[in-house]
């Protein structure tokens, strides 16, 4: 008792002309459904087209139409009869010998597949009634999730615990059909004449179950993403690594909550819409951005750019002192600001007996240099004309 194998690959047109009636699933199934009847179809001008309802019961001859991204489950008495997961047309057939109960195709399925086949197969009776039910095996879509507070988790990166409210969506596949039948959906969908299983109704008590504990694994998803040295530690990365942070997530579902072992499920890809962090967090990353922007060559930058508004300053109260600094190295300006610091009235002046005479101080630069370093400085920008012209009248001492 099974299925024949009619045709493979084209299966549209052809066998609507071929056969009169036939099975295939409902028309305009939401992107959303999962599980839902297959559909008589009758010969209608060489097309077929609904004209029975959903009344989705299969028996010897029955003709049925797998198309691409789809599998078939027949039922008996509630158990699980035969299983096509090969896109095609079929015949069944009690009496057949070679016909076939169970066909893979080889497809994108769970390795758990073939021991839920041996675990929940039954044989049936020649001539009893089947119920026929597809089972959608692409993505599906928009299933959203969100907190209404913060979650926290341990950042290694930030080095303490950060906190965000956040919201976003995932895709979910169907990799052991059989499975997936059998642990949850409702046997309310599985009886003839029962509705589309769709995980976007308002009323569907699987897809709140899904919500919830996809939900109570946010900041475990979070914590294993920004605790992955391959992407950095870096949470602000998240929004913008979709599989990265799905394969966070989905590991963490499984290993609580067990979707594919036990469920026949798995999160295919996931997204933050957003992430609102808390005021800790939030200050915590608005330091790491300033520490980032003083970083390498651009921190650099950002000292010149202080020392030469320092220049100025000097050169704007009529000091000459600033202008010492120009062509040193920042480890002799800082050994002139240390001296400056200790000759600071009411500081010691004279240096204890026996101690090694401070290193005569460098000889200030020349003209030259000094407007040398001037025109440097213009040159990147971090000085006007104008402070050049300034400090080149000072340095010829015009």
């Amino acid at each position: 008792m099974g299925f024949i194998q009619a045709a493979i690959g084209a299966i549209g047109g052809t066998l609507a002309d071929q056969w009169i009636d036939f099975l295939t699933p409902p028309d305009n199934v939401p992107q959303t459904a999962v599980v839902f009847p297959a559909v008589p179809q009758g010969q209608n001008a060489g097309r077929g087209s609904n004209v029975r309802g959903s009344e989705n019961v299969i028996t010897n001859g029955s003709k049925i139409v797998v198309p691409e991204g789809f599998g078939l489950l027949t039922f008996q008495d509630g158990g699980i009869t035969n299983f096509v997961g090969e896109a095609g047309g079929y015949i069944f057939s009690d009496t057949d010998q070679q016909a076939k109960s169970f066909f893979t195709g080889g497809g994108i399925f769970s390795s758990t597949l073939t021991s839920s086949w041996e675990r929940f197969k039954y044989g049936g009776q020649p001539g009893v009634q089947h119920l026929a039910f597809y089972v959608n095996l692409k993505e599906i879509p928009n299933n959203r999730f969100g907190t209404q507070g913060p979650i926290y988790w341990d950042d290694r990166y930030l080095g303490t615990q950060a906190g965000a409210v956040t919201r976003g969506s995932y895709t979910l596949k169907v990799v052991d059909p059989i499975l997936f039948a059998k642990a949850i959906v409702p046997a309310a969908y599985l009886t003839q004449n029962a509705g589309i299983f769709d995980l976007s109704a308002v009323d569907n008590p699987v897809s709140e179950q899904l919500f919830n504990e996809v939900v109570g694994s946010l900041a475990a998803a979070f914590s294993r993403y920004t605790n992955d040295g391959e992407r950095g530690n870096r949470i602000s990365a998240i929004q913008g690594d979709a599989l990265g942070f799905a394969r966070s997530l989905s590991s963490v579902v499984e290993e609580h909550y067990r979707w594919t072992d036990e469920r026949g499920i798995t999160i295919h890809a996931a997204a933050l819409l957003a992430i609102e962090y808390d005021a800790p967090t939030a200050k915590l990353l608005e330091d790491v951005q300033k520490a980032d922007a003083l970083a390498g060559g651009r921190g650099d930058s950002f000292l010149r750019q202080s020392a030469a508004r320092g220049i100025q300053a000097a050169g704007e109260t009529g000091g000459g002192d600033g202008l010492a600094f120009m062509g040193m190295g920042m480890n002799a300006a800082g050994g002139a600001l240390g001296g400056l610091m200790q000759n600071q009235p009411g500081q010691p002046q004279a240096p204890q007996q026996g101690a090694a005479q401070p290193a005569a101080a460098p000889a200030a630069p020349s003209a030259a240099d000094q407007i040398r370093e001037a025109k440097s400085m213009l040159d990147e920008g971090l000085i006007t004309q104008e402070d050049f012209d300034a400090l080149k009248r000072k340095a010829l001492g015009l």
